[in-house]
């Protein structure tokens, strides 16, 4: 069982709003651990928009629970229908399912019978509900504050890790068919929750203006790894895809093809190794002279290879479009790395990491 940093900030979170509560005297300090355990968000942006929600959601609840009792009374007839009047104005402003559930609770708290006057009485349900929403967004500030930029670069750098893998697994025919879907299937997975990762990180407010310009900066260069990442999952898939028409190919191809691919894993590689501030600033050659692939070449040969055969002419020419498109999302990912650093150069993505054992090449 794994906890994370929500379920820790949720608990202490209920037990703040319950210490204050009993501290000051609230009677009703069982409602402040409720709205804590509503409130808790995943970053500090949301938690204060929800703050802001579940204060409005408070007041509606609490006020039009009390008007309903002084006019109506607490019949439980008459309590379904103010719960509806409550979750009708919530989504009138577009409030989300938390919220509208506080403000449900917020109804069934004013509405319950008891012997204390009205307004108090709604007054202390109403001072519970608040403290535990301002619990949860100081809890959210101050404790475990997340780092999704930590988070974010670790999981692109082990997720490009393994498809670059299982590229050079694939293209040489190596790999099993059913583990490789699995594996596919597993990093798409993986991909859905860094693209999750990424808008909470792009959330993040910057309130300084000396680090406005390189976090924005950053957002573009985590932007641009995701879809290089993609666009070498895309490529995987190809290969995958079309794994027994390049086995049938002559040798000659099939060693072309490799040597592109291997010149395009290089430069991506090397891209990430450069974002960690582990490669040379002023290296003696360009990656370009180095692992520069030449795709104009390789669906020449593809097509000469085919010459004969007009049917299955065209039949490769999708994994080679695959590899143009990753090629051109790596050379993008090259230039703005490369600006990224000549502006700031003292503010790499320079984060530790566990280190891998990589697949040498067969």
């Amino acid at each position: 069982m794994k906890l994370g940093a929500r379920i820790l900030k949720t608990g202490f979170a209920i037990t703040v709003a319950l210490y204050i509560a009993d501290l000051i005297g609230i009677e009703a300090a069982t409602y402040a651990g409720i709205a804590a355990a509503f409130a808790i968000q995943p970053n500090i942006y949301r938690s204060f928009q929800t703050m802001l929600e579940q204060i409005y959601a408070n007041i509606f609840g609490v006020g039009i629970g009390a008007m309903v009792v002084f006019g109506l009374g607490n019949d439980p007839v008459v309590i379904g229908f103010a719960i509806i009047i409550v979750i009708a104005l919530c989504m009138y402003f577009k409030m989300n399912e938390n919220t509208i559930a506080l403000a449900i609770i917020a109804v069934l708290a004013v509405m319950e019978t008891t012997e204390m006057l009205l307004l108090h009485f709604a007054g202390v349900r109403f001072s519970a509900l608040t403290l535990g929403i301002l619990s949860a967004f100081m809890v959210n500030m101050l404790f475990l504050p997340p780092k999704y930029e930590l988070r974010l670069f670790k999981s692109i750098d082990q997720i490009t890790s393994d498809i670059l893998q299982w590229l050079r697994i694939s293209t040489r025919h190596l790999s099993d068919d059913p583990a490789l879907r699995t594996e596919i299937d597993r990093i798409e997975t993986e991909i859905r929750h860094i693209d999750h990762t990424y808008l909470l990180f792009s959330e993040e407010r910057i309130y300084f203006r000396k680090t406005r310009m390189p976090k924005m900066r950053k957002l573009i260069i985590f932007r641009q790894m995701i879809n290089t990442s993609k666009k070498s999952l895309a490529t995987l898939y190809a290969f995958h895809q079309y794994d027994d028409k390049v086995e049938n190919i002559p040798r000659e191809f099939q060693n072309v093809l490799v040597d592109e691919l291997d010149k395009i894993i290089y430069s991506h590689e090397r891209l990430l190794l450069s974002a960690m501030g582990k490669i040379k600033k002023n290296p003696t050659k360009s990656i370009e002279e180095i692992t520069d692939p030449n795709i104009p070449h390789l669906v020449e040969t593809l097509i000469h290879v085919y010459e004969q055969d007009d049917k299955d002419r065209l039949s490769l020419l999708p994994l080679a479009s695959r590899l143009m498109e990753y090629h051109k999302e790596i050379l993008h990912l090259q230039r703005i790395l490369n600006s990224y650093q000549r502006f700031h150069e003292h503010l790499d993505f320079n984060f530790k990491r566990k280190n891998r054992k990589i697949l040498p090449y067969p």
